[in-house]
């Protein structure tokens, strides 16, 4: 079996592969305060949960972009489960050409979601990843991922807009029915969630443009994509565990 492991600056999304079959997914805080042990402890208390064991783990497939925590992490593997972790890193095989002015800037979460969007809905592709930052990719017809854009995560900007203002109260991310609210809350989610929403369709449309490629295939990821892709057309699909995906199919090209 295959551990995967995406370390973003939210939480730590881990799933267990065996093959291309996922055994069982889990997400944790992260914390850069957190040993190597409680890691360890934390992570052998899923496997037991579920009945498996540890010793089943052939390898593991790594995304960080926590530098700080990856010594930690990098330790833990060693210790828990005895395999020396596969850290995607600039040089890794990944079956796909990265034309990146500076391949040492682009984050191995996005390299593992390009990977898998053009391993199993083809290409060309666009890839949506809807976290702290939700960062657009895209890989054309020929397999070269050619880059993308970012912007604010749909939580970093609910924050913004509170901590940026003196009178705004916090409030939930949900969508209301309509624009047009009577309430300062509803005023505040509908410009939000609606607004980024058709940030969202412009850019896929202005990525599309840019392509010259109006079929290409969109598939999104991420924590928040559900409460975007409802509403907008632009996106074909959801797949929640793109990047986890990616970590494995990037493990099994270097494996040999």
């Amino acid at each position: 079996m295959i551990l995967t492991m995406d370390i973003g600056n939210t939480s730590i999304k881990t799933a267990l592969f065996d093959g291309a079959d996922m055994v069982k997914y889990w997400r944790i805080s992260t914390s850069v305060t957190s040993t190597s042990d409680e890691y360890g402890v934390l992570l052998s208390g899923f496997f037991a949960h579920e009945g498996v064991s540890i010793k089943q783990v052939q390898g593991i497939s790594i995304s960080s972009v926590v530098p700080s925590i990856n010594y930690t992490i990098e330790h833990m593997c060693n210790n828990y489960f005895g395999q020396n972790p596969m850290w995607v890193v600039p040089g890794i095989k990944t079956g796909i050409d990265i034309k990146y002015e500076n391949p040492r800037e682009l984050g191995p979460d996005r390299i593992a979601n390009a990977v898998a969007a053009y391993e199993l809905y083809g290409a060309p592709v666009i890839y949506i990843d809807f976290g702290t930052a939700t960062t657009f990719g895209v890989v054309d017809e020929k397999g070269v991922l050619m880059g993308g854009c970012i912007c604010p995560g749909v939580k970093l900007a609910a924050e913004a807009l509170v901590s940026g203002t003196a009178k705004l109260p916090r409030f939930e991310l949900l969508k209301p029915k309509s624009v047009i609210n009577k309430n300062t809350v509803g005023n505040m989610q509908a410009g939000l969630i609606y607004g980024y929403i058709g940030q969202v369709n412009y850019l896929i449309k202005k990525i599309k443009s840019e392509l010259g490629r109006e079929d290409a295939f969109v598939v999104a990821t991420g924590g928040l994509a559900v409460l975007i892709a409802d509403e907008s057309k632009s996106i074909n699909t959801l797949d929640g565990l793109l990047t986890l995906k990616g970590l494995r199919i990037i493990y099994n090209k270097n494996r040999g």
